[in-house]
Order: C-alpha cells, then structure tokens, then sequence
C-alpha cells in the first residue's frame, strides 16, 4: 500500500470568510493569527505552494492597540523619488488619517513574499470602522486571542 502526501490542487479547495472585530487587539498579535489564516495553515490539508487560506474581513481598525510606545515613536517611512521626498510618519498619525493602511501593512508583511503572497492578501479586507460591504458572502465570526 502506497503513501504518499497529499498536496492540494488550486480549484478543488472550497474557502470560507471570516469576520474579525479588532476593537481593542493588539496589533502585531492579531496580526499573526490572520495571517496564519490566510496562508490556511490552520487547515489539514495545507500545501505550501498552493493558495490554500481563507478570506478574513476585519472591521474596526481604528481602535487597534498597540503595546507600549509604540504609537509614538515607530515610524513610515516614504520616499518619493526625488531629492528631500522622505516622508517620514508616526504610527500614531497613520492612524489618524488612515488606520486600515497599518493592519494591512502588518499583515502583508507576514506573508510569503512574491506571486502568491500577494494572491493571499488579496483576500485580506480591512475597514477602519465597523461596516463592511460582504455581508453577502455570510462571514463566520472569528474569535482572535480567545
């Protein structure tokens, strides 16, 4: 009797939303659990060099906390091409203007880097408030530090 391990195909995998509330979670926390999810690390079937995750929405990302003084003294950093275009920002200012740009950010950088770390944050969906436009989709509450 022949074993072999099972590999996934790209079509034959069926993905389910996720709907996380990041009110009141620490960033980079929240941030790695998401990840592992959009990856689809948290499956059986798992294959590393196929798109295997799941979709996750996450509402409220303006009211993420993060740890110490972080907010205050981590920086973006932006260069515009040309000399003296550095743009340089507080995390705490990000959030004021744009909020969802930081959890995405955080996100993104846990992926795999290349074709299908960008196929994997394309499922990744980030609202600063608490609406969100898939309700069609029947999103799964996910509970994340629970």
């Amino acid at each position: 009797m022949a074993r072999q391990t099972y590999f996934a195909k790209t079509g034959e995998l069926e993905r389910s939303w996720h709907h996380v509330d990041a009110d009141g979670q620490i960033l980079g926390r929240m941030a790695t659990e998401i990840a592992t999810i959009l990856m689809g690390k948290h499956r059986p079937e798992y294959t590393p060099h196929v798109d295997s995750g799941d979709h996750v929405i996450i509402t409220n990302a303006a009211n993420i906390v993060m740890t110490g003084k972080k907010a205050e003294h981590k920086t973006v950093q932006s260069f515009s091409g040309y000399p003296g275009g550095l743009t340089v920002k507080t995390y705490e200012r990000v959030m004021k203007e744009h909020p969802e740009r930081i959890v995405q950010k955080a996100i993104t950088r846990m992926l795999p880097k290349g074709r299908l770390g960008r196929q994997m944050a394309s499922k990744l969906h980030v609202y600063a408030g608490s609406e969100h436009p898939h309700q069609a989709q029947q999103p799964q509450p996910l509970a994340i530090g629970a």
